[in-house]
């Protein structure tokens, strides 16, 4: 850090303001040197590796900023800081510095930010802090601070951003609370002493976001709860609230809304509209003694264990308390993949465990044989996922398969082993870091720190799992030898106190995490329930199985059973590692196949939407007859995407082969395609702003550096464009229809029978040479870059009669020195330049003729997202400019004579699989049927192409 060349320039001791350091993972210590520059006001170095103390000569500078949040920073904080009479902001969050806070800091007068979260103070808040009468912002989250929560904090009134989450504070909240009518956000978790009453918040007419989670609340749920304006996030859960839910919390319907209940002992019935009204309610684990049947997920409302009643047969098994098993407990063993598909490993099958969650979420396994359920919602980022993968590809040690994945959840994390034998089990829970980096950068510096309960006995106590692993990548297991089940159920808490860090190396990493979990029995499991030993009951199994199948047989050859029109052969012989779904689940999911729920089509045929009994929304892809190439892409699709799971990969949960039906089961996009969000009918337009614009671009990026880099397997989608990323409901980006996907095999790159994708998104040594690496791909995505920024299609806007495709546009203004001229005017301006010149210019490096120039994935998600600068050499330069002109249009003649020419027998184009589609719009029309239409549409954007290279490098480039 002191040798970043700060000095070398006369110029420099003038300077006022340093920001231009900001996450560039500078290491070193903070310069002393610092104090000489008299006229620096701001020093901003967040995220970076900054390590050693701080200066207390920086008490020479007029600073108004001083911010070093998500460094390696330690000591404490000098008591010279406090002598800055002009510092307005003081953010060290996420350091490592302690002691107690200086007495002095609240002699800032001036100090209206106050950010000390994740760091180690001890002690109490000093009562001198209560001059800080212009704060608008005070964070201490994660820290050991003592004593109880002061009164002077109702001199605070300016204030609108309140975290005390996770200190050694005890209650009670003072009565001084409601003085701060300012308050927007007000966080307060896991405080100590005795119980309190609900504190008095009903003048906050401002207050968005209120957690008052574990605060050891013993009251009823005041009614004006409900009739706060702006609310928008409630969190109630882990204390001790009783009485009925409120009427006036219906108020809370109105708008979208996360509501959290969860362990309490609320009574009285559950209402209706906490069921119907769509938003994430949880009510589990409370009194409620309504009778009435329901489920226990019942659409974003979790309702397990909730009821008092445990005799009730009237109600469902998981709503009653410790969920007993509705049958006769036959299980012994348990062995889950957290956040990972189905693998084997040390012998053992581990169940797959892929579901989305969600801030209100319960999951039972098909078999019923085990559960969870999961509560909250990340702090900051309330799209951050509950599924965790190996994010920097780490070198895991102590490897098993199910340390690559992990589940995690913001605040709990509940596991249940279902319907165990009575008796004594050995339970390994697995765990290994993969968010965090393991190099000396600020994506390292993450601390995660949560508490472990097995039975309802706390068993880990602030675990981190990077320091007791020793690392990031390494997996270990805790074990823990005799644990008892006396009735059917074995749980396993996860619970984050609000400890640790919280946004690095990104907002919402953090909370509990947990990457396997095995459970085993200590006792002999030879005789089961009935008495008979366990040999007896396989051969008993075994014959009646072995007689049914020969009844079965008999019935399907004499044509009974429809055996006589079997099932393709290639089909047949496919061993799926996907879950598979029966024709009667699927007819009854899609009202056999009702037009009215049809959402999509492509050549593989059409797409419905379709509601599980368990209320899960599924797309049903549905090959038709007419798909000459279906059953082979058929086939592809699963063996691809089954093996591949990723937050930026849509979901396949299964398959149905039936007969001659062939059926993909996918998880439900709410929001359809790209393509028809960007450039669809005008009534299919969505209204994305530019941070949702570029949310989308890094979520294909990550998608893409999954496929390229992370995975075990390396693929090559082939066919990235619009209508293939699909966009769920809060408007996430997921790469769909893996049909042409290939493995990338390094020592076969040159693909000359059969080459497949989308003119005008295939990159030229591909589409004109048939040589295929991953850098096909990143040209397709260079594309799709700049339909996003631009909003226009490539292939069917043309600016001007000379100019082909949008890239062609692009680059012509990239040389004229116009780049802003793409920029959707949709978007006025209301944009982030910066962000779009780096999107463009990384588009731009991606679509480079050259293979060999065009960045790496990783690399791109990099640029992207700040890390790194693209590197201008990269970008294609006016001559390269020509050149790939000149190459789009022999890409077009090309096209214009798939339209028309087929004389020579060499180019065959066959229908396969288009875009997988998910929409909620309703199909009133034809035009509804199709998730994205455009006039212009040419044969190449509808079908994959299959000729000879050799012909083509003699038709159009010779």
């Amino acid at each position: 850090m002191s040798n970043i060349g700060l000095y070398d320039s006369y110029s420099v001791k003038y300077l006022t303001v340093l920001r231009k350091l900001k996450t560039q993972n500078l290491t070193g210590t903070l310069p002393a040197e610092f104090a000489n520059l008299t006229f620096l006001k701001e020093i901003d170095l967040t995220r970076n590796y900054i390590n050693g103390t701080l200066p207390t000569n920086f008490a020479k500078l007029p600073l108004t900023i001083l911010t070093l949040w998500g460094n390696h920073i330690n000591g404490s904080i000098p008591r010279e800081i406090g002598d800055i009479a002009t510092l307005e902001e003081l953010v060290l969050k996420d350091n490592l510095l302690g002691g107690p806070l200086p007495q002095n800091l609240g002699s800032l007068t001036r100090l209206r930010r106050l950010i000390l979260s994740g760091n180690n103070f001890t002690g109490p808040i000093p009562e001198e802090f209560s001059k800080l009468i212009n704060l608008t912002e005070f964070t201490i989250d994660g820290s050991t601070l003592s004593g109880k929560i002061p009164d002077m904090i109702g001199n605070w009134t300016e204030i609108d951003r309140l975290d005390m989450q996770g200190t050694s504070m005890s209650g009670p909240i003072p009565s001084t609370i409601s003085k701060l009518i300012n308050l927007v956000q007000l966080r307060i978790s896991d405080l100590t002493g005795s119980d309190m009453t609900f504190p008095d918040l009903q003048n906050m007419k401002k207050l968005e976001t209120l957690v008052l989670r574990n605060c050891l609340i013993t009251d009823r749920i005041p009614g004006y709860i409900g009739d706060l304006p702006a609310l928008k996030y409630l969190d109630l859960s882990f204390n001790n609230l009783s009485g009925p839910i409120p009427g006036s919390l219906q108020n809370f319907t109105k708008r979208k809304k996360i509501m959290l209940l969860t362990s309490n002992s609320l009574t009285g019935a559950i209402p209706g509209w906490i069921q119907s009204n769509g938003n994430e309610f949880d009510v589990s684990y409370n009194n409620f003694n309504d009778s009435s049947e329901s489920g226990c997920q019942t659409s974003s409302v979790n309702l397990v264990s909730s009821r008092s009643s445990t005799e009730s047969n009237s109600i469902e098994w998981c709503v009653k308390k410790d969920l007993p098993c509705p049958t006769s407990p036959q299980y012994h063993s348990l062995y889950i993949n957290c956040g990972g598909s189905k693998i084997t490993a040390e012998g053992n099958d581990y169940e797959m465990d892929l579901t989305a969650g969600g801030p209100s979420y319960f999951y039972v396994s098909p078999q019923e044989r085990w559960a969870y359920s999961s509560t909250g919602s990340f702090m900051d980022n309330p799209t951050a996922n509950y599924l965790a993968n190996n994010s920097f590809s780490l070198n895991m040690t102590g490897y098993a398969e199910y340390y690559e994945t992990a589940r995690l959840a913001p605040n709990s994390l509940k596991y249940y082993g279902l319907c165990l034998l009575k008796g004594s089990y050995k339970v390994l829970l697995h765990f290994a870091e993969i968010m965090y980096s393991d190099d000396e950068t600020y994506s390292s510096l993450g601390r995660r720190i949560f508490d472990v309960s097995i039975q309802g006995k706390e068993v880990l106590k602030d675990f981190n799992i990077k320091e007791v692993a020793k690392g990031v990548g390494i997996g270990i297991t805790m074990e823990y030898d005799d644990i008892i089940v006396n009735g059917s159920t074995l749980e396993i808490h996860l619970y984050w106190r609000g400890k640790g860090t919280t946004v690095i190396p990104d907002k919402g990493v953090y909370g509990p995490l947990i990457s396997a979990i095995t459970i085993t029995p200590n006792f002999d499991v030879s005789t089961g329930p009935t008495g008979l030993s366990a040999g007896a009951i396989v051969g008993i199994v075994a014959a009646s199985f072995v007689l049914l199948v020969l009844i079965l047989v008999l019935l399907r050859m004499k044509g009974c059973l429809g055996g006589k029109d079997l099932e393709n052969k290639e089909l047949r012989a496919l061993e799926l590692q996907t879950g598979y779904f029966t024709l009667r689940q699927i007819k009854a999911a899609t009202n056999n196949f009702d037009p009215a729920n049809k959402i999509g089509e492509g050549g593989f045929g059409p797409v419905y939407k379709g509601v599980m009994s368990d209320g899960a929304v599924i797309a049903v892809k549905q090959l038709s007859s007419k798909s000459k190439q279906g059953n082979r892409e058929f086939v592809n699709e699963i063996g691809m995407i089954s093996a591949l799971q990723h937050p930026h990969l849509v979901k396949l949960y299964g398959c149905c082969i039936e007969g001659k039906q062939l059926l993909l089961i996918y998880e439900y996009m709410e929001n359809n395609c790209l393509a028809r969000a960007l450039f669809g009918r005008e009534e299919q337009l969505l209204n994305l702003d530019w941070p949702t614009r570029k949310k989308i671009c890094v979520g294909i990026a990550r998608g893409l550096a999954y496929l390229h880099e992370e995975s075990r397997l390396k693929i090559v989608h082939r066919d990235i464009k619009a209508t293939n990323v699909l966009l769920d409901k809060d408007l996430n980006a997921k790469i769909s229809d893996f049909g042409l996907a290939k493995l990338d095999e390094e020592e076969n790159t040159h693909i000359s029978t059969r080459i497949a994708g989308t003119i005008g998104y295939m990159a030229p040594e591909y589409a004109l040479r048939g040589y295929l690496t991953d850098k096909a791909d990143v040209y397709s995505f260079g594309i799709v870059a700049l339909e996003i920024v631009s909003g226009k299609s490539n292939t069917n806007y043309r600016p001007k009669e000379d100019l082909v495709y949008l890239l062609d546009w692009a680059l012509v203004l990239k040389q004229n020195g116009n780049l802003m001229e793409l920029v959707d005017p949709k978007l006025g301006s209301n944009f982030n330049k910066i962000e779009v010149t780096v999107m463009i210019n990384v588009a731009l490096m991606c679509t480079n003729v050259s293979p060999a120039v065009r960045p790496a994935m990783s690399s791109v998600v990099s640029m992207l997202e700040g890390r790194t600068v693209p590197e201008m050499s990269s970008v294609p330069n006016p001559d390269a400019s020509n050149e790939q002109i000149k190459l789009k249009g022999m890409m077009i003649e090309l096209q214009k004579s798939l339209e028309t020419d087929t004389s020579e027998g060499q180019i065959q184009i066959v229908p396969t699989d288009g875009p997988y589609t998910a929409s909620s719009a309703s199909a009133d029309s034809a035009g509804d049927l199709y998730p994205y239409t455009a006039s212009s549409a040419s044969a190449g954007d509808l079908y994959p192409l299959n000729w000879d290279s050799k012909v083509l490098e003699n038709r159009y480039i010779r």
